[in-house]
């Protein structure tokens, strides 16, 4: 048995991706698509009759040049999500435009367009996931829109507040990011740190217990890895999202994982339960300075992402 078949039995696999065939090789339940996936997916010749049909559809599309693109980002990122819910069984994200991470109703204005987009092609919204960055405005946004029965993947979560305040909300599924909290607290210390230390690893344990104990339904889905350790140290979580490369080498590696985080251990915590009004919110979210830096650098990298799919597009059709 592999590492990826045992995982399997505890966990959902959910691959984190815009690369079509690499879900095919690797059959997740989910997948999840940000603009710096979709970046790097999008030039791929493979993939060029799905850019050049949502240049057509914004074309199509009347008024200044920013709507047009604003309409091919839309059409792009919907065409890759189709395509990915043609292979997997579950659901796919997709994301909201980083510009709208402080705007809530702009949030909640796009996550809409974005659902039509897919209900018009005949794909139900429980399939789909639309990703917010999980700002104060972007979790208001996610909480109406969950009202709607709009469901939505929380993003760029990096703080314990973040996550609170995303149970508090009922965001259908959260993304702690593993890999670049321990990427801070690596640089800051200078050095590489031990597995059994990792604070990424820590800090998607204590939500899942903080959720478990206090019967939060929202989903815990950790993201944003490194190393295969990570990725089995948090064996037993709901879901775990992980890259083709980090796929391929579960695949390959023989052996069993133990589950880490189970809901009866998860009971016995000690962690007591929360209410975050905005400025509690803020001021706890505040009071960790790597969170505070990750989510705002987080922002910016997938804001530019965004503007170079942008580009490329303007480019290719020129």
């Amino acid at each position: 048995m592999s590492l990826l078949d045992s995982l399997r039995r505890y966990t959902t696999v959910v691959a984190d991706t815009g690369d079509i065939e690499a879900i095919r090789r690797h059959r997740p339940q989910d997948a999840t698509t940000n603009p710096s996936l979709l970046l790097k997916a999008a030039p791929q010749a493979e993939y060029r009759s799905l850019v050049d049909a949502a240049r057509g559809a914004a074309d199509a599309v009347s008024g200044p040049q920013a709507t047009r693109t604003e309409a091919f980002m839309d059409h792009l990122a919907v065409a890759f999500g189709m395509e990915i819910l043609k292979i997997i069984p579950g659901r796919v994200s997709t994301e909201v435009d980083a510009r709208l991470s402080f705007d809530t109703e702009a949030t909640i204005e796009k996550a809409k367009q974005l659902i039509a987009r897919y209900e018009a092609s005949g794909v139900s919204r429980e399939r789909v996931l639309i990703k917010v960055g999980s700002t104060w405005e972007g979790i208001r946004a996610a909480k109406r829109l969950e009202a709607d029965g709009i469901h939505c993947n929380l993003t760029l979560l990096f703080s314990f507040a973040q996550a609170v305040a995303c149970a508090e909300a009922k965001v259908t599924l959260i993304s702690p990011f593993v890999g670049r909290i321990y990427d801070w607290h690596r640089k800051q210390g200078g050095a590489e740190i031990p597995p059994a230390d990792d604070p990424g690893v820590a800090s998607v344990r204590r939500i899942y217990d903080y959720y478990k104990k206090h019967g939060y339904t929202t989903q815990v889905m950790g993201a944003s890895f490194r190393r295969v350790d990570q990725i089995t140290a948090l064996a037993g979580c709901d879901l775990l999202t992980i890259s083709p490369e980090l796929l391929e080498q579960l695949a390959q590696m023989p052996g069993e994982v133990t589950p880490a985080l189970t809901v009866e251990s998860a009971r016995a915590s000690a962690e007591p339960r929360l209410h975050l009004d905005e400025p509690t919110f803020r001021w706890m979210h505040n009071e960790d300075a790597m969170a505070v830096e990750k989510l705002s650098e987080g922002i910016r990298k997938f804001y530019e992402d965004a503007r170079k799919l942008e580009q490329w597009a303007a480019l290719v059709a020129a």
